[in-house]
């Protein structure tokens, strides 16, 4: 393996100072509300019915609530909130959401209404370098309660990394699948983009910001975002499959997805008939996100 471009920031001491946050845990209360389903709703292009007092929300929709509201002298010059507090200061100045795993209970689906609770623990903190340069990966476990009891569980992954080198070649691109049995074309514009971040109160400046994230972070564009690429993913299927609720989701980012141009969301059920696979496309052919959904 070839060393790393990148000079150590990481070494044991470090680390140790960053597991310390493990078992860290903070609660947060919240209320499910409906003008933010309206307006996730909107942003996706559905023609749903106006959303009222007992309307059940649809997976992945909680990612409108329990939202980060820091002070504006508490936020970075990424527009992230600066290092440290609930999550550890990781040294690293990239960070991404990677992935996570869902699990909902049976039977007790969040609706308009619901006075909710989240219990949020920081599982591990863990340190890999490479090719890319270092990586310290923190796990987020999540879950989440109404009045009924628990109602869906989170594992949440995010991952920071050091910039990129200069010359520094990216990881070779995965091709996406090409056995779609469903798809759907998405235009990831600076509107989308823009509402998004306005509905979650995500400050990151990668997402609407494009002197900033092409001058300063070096991409090509604007970033969708990840937990708006599974959104997108879950509403595809649930365009296919409209009475269908999920009690499992799988989710993993592979590729960062830019404004530039058009990519699809894809999906194929399984043989056991309650499983999907969804995955995004971008406009390359190259696999940018993969899923699995299992229906209740």
């Amino acid at each position: 393996m070839a060393l790393s471009q990148h000079p150590s920031v990481i070494d044991a001491e470090a680390l140790a100072r960053l597991q310390a946050w493990q078992g860290r845990s903070e609660t947060l209360a919240d209320e499910v509300t409906a003008a933010p389903v309206r307006a996730l709703a909107a942003t996706l292009d559905r023609d749903d019915p106006a959303p009222g007092q007992g309307t059940r929300l649809p997976e992945l929709w909680h990612w409108l609530y329990f939202l980060p509201h820091h002070r504006q002298s508490e936020i970075g010059p990424d527009g992230h909130a600066k290092r440290g507090g609930f999550l550890p200061p990781v040294p690293l100045p990239r960070r991404m959401w990677a992935g996570g795993r869902l699990a909902w209970e049976a039977g007790n689906p969040l609706v308009v209404g619901d006075a909710l609770e989240r219990t949020s623990t920081i599982a591990s903190v863990s340190h890999k370098a490479g090719r890319s340069g270092e990586l310290v990966f923190v796990l987020v476990r999540h879950e989440v309660r109404n009045a009924r009891g628990l109602v869906l569980t989170e594992e949440h992954d995010i991952v920071y990394r050091a910039a990129p080198a200069a010359g520094e070649a990216a990881p070779p691109p995965i091709p996406a699948p090409k056995d779609a049995a469903f798809s759907r074309e998405i235009v990831p514009d600076d509107v989308l983009l823009f509402r998004y971040s306005a509905l979650t109160f995500n400050g990151h400046r990668i997402h609407y910001d494009r002197r900033y994230v092409t001058e300063v972070e070096g991409y090509p564009g604007l970033i969708v975002h990840g937990p708006l690429i599974a959104t997108l993913l879950v509403d595809l299927l649930r365009r296919e499959k409209p009475q269908a609720t999920l009690s499992k989701f799988e989710f993993r980012a592979v590729r960062p997805t830019f404004d530039t141009a058009s990519f699809r969301v894809h999906g194929r059920p399984e043989a056991d008939g309650k499983s999907f696979r969804l995955w995004a496309e971008d406009a390359d052919g190259w696999l940018a996100m993969q899923a699995t959904a299992t229906l209740s």
